[in-house]
């Protein structure tokens, strides 16, 4: 018996820790303006998310803007979810709520023999902020 609890248990650990990582997203801009989303994916089921924005290189004023966000995160399936706590979060620094928040965790499938080249992601499909949004792991 407690062979089985703890053979699951390394299971789900080993899940975790494939998952775990910092994912990003920054296109390239012709105008000299910069974007990047990242989200780092803490192998202790929390997680940071960061959002830059600089218009300096097409405005006169210095405007970048930077949102963060941080809470937990569950594996289930290829299902990626992100709790934020209110109480905590939600102060001065950490202002984006992504409570609930869902993405789907993009691989090769081990079954496909085949050359193509899929770059490890997460997707997320629900959300009040960022739904639509596909990072890759760094």
């Amino acid at each position: 018996m407690k062979l089985g609890i703890l053979i699951l248990f390394l299971l789900f650990s080993i899940n975790l820790f494939a998952q775990s990582g910092v994912y990003v997203k920054e296109p390239i801009n012709n105008d000299g303006t910069k974007i990047k989303w990242t989200l780092a994916l803490n192998s202790d089921g929390t997680f940071l998310y960061h959002f830059l924005r600089d218009l300096s290189a097409v405005s006169k004023v210095n405007t970048e803007e930077n949102y963060y966000g941080k809470g937990t995160w569950t594996f289930e399936g290829k299902i990626v979810t992100l709790f934020s706590n209110e109480d905590d979060n939600f102060n001065g620094h950490y202002t984006l709520n992504l409570n609930n928040s869902k993405a789907r965790y993009i691989t090769k499938s081990p079954r496909d023999k085949s050359d193509k080249i899929v770059k490890t992601a997460i997707r997320f499909y629900e959300s009040e902020t960022i739904k639509g949004l596909e990072l890759f792991q760094k």
